[in-house]
């Protein structure tokens, strides 16, 4: 199956956008960017060494560079968890492709988390996860053209949601 046209995921960070993305771009026969390779590549750090050697907001800065600037068309593109704080980023992802919030608990995220504490996370040192994820969680209630839950399933049966809302909104 050759999909035609381009997916792009949000969620909180462990809500498996890598994971899940990858997955759905062999599913759908497309490409798949995971755009916190594509800044740790032009950084040349991890998004955790960005942030400690200037902030969350420079994170998000790039972030918004990265995804204003990188072409959209016929992928599956994994945006980092901060990505609904870019009102720029947002509308273009969503003139572009079709938005797939994955929906996890924050239990759920914060166990995923705690297993990669290494995991840049673009916030204020002062936010706890439950302060953040109360922050975020409208914004991509917001953006999303479909919302698949993945606290209980494999990533394979979530991909198999996620085909399933993609083939009925056709």
């Amino acid at each position: 199956m050759a999909y035609e046209h381009t997916v792009s995921l949000i969620g909180f960070p462990g809500s498996g956008k890598s994971t899940v993305g990858v997955l759905l771009a062999k599913r759908l026969g497309t490409d798949f960017v995971d755009t916190d390779l594509l800044i740790q590549a032009q950084e040349q750090a991890t998004l955790a060494e960005i942030i400690a050697r200037s902030s969350h907001l420079h994170l998000r800065a790039v972030e918004q560079q990265v995804l204003l600037d990188m072409p959209i068309a016929h992928s599956v593109i994994s945006t980092g968890g901060s990505v609904v704080y870019s009102e720029a980023i947002m509308q273009r992802l969503a003139a572009h492709s079709t938005i797939v919030y994955l929906q996890a608990d924050l239990a759920t995220v914060e166990y995923r988390i705690s297993l990669a504490p290494d995991r840049g996370i673009a916030s204020s040192k002062d936010q706890t996860l439950g302060d953040i994820y109360a922050e975020r969680i409208p914004l991509y209630q917001r953006w999303a053209n479909l919302t698949v839950a993945v606290d209980n399933e494999a990533p394979e049966i979530i991909v198999g949601h996620i085909v399933e809302q993609l083939a009925a909104n056709a």
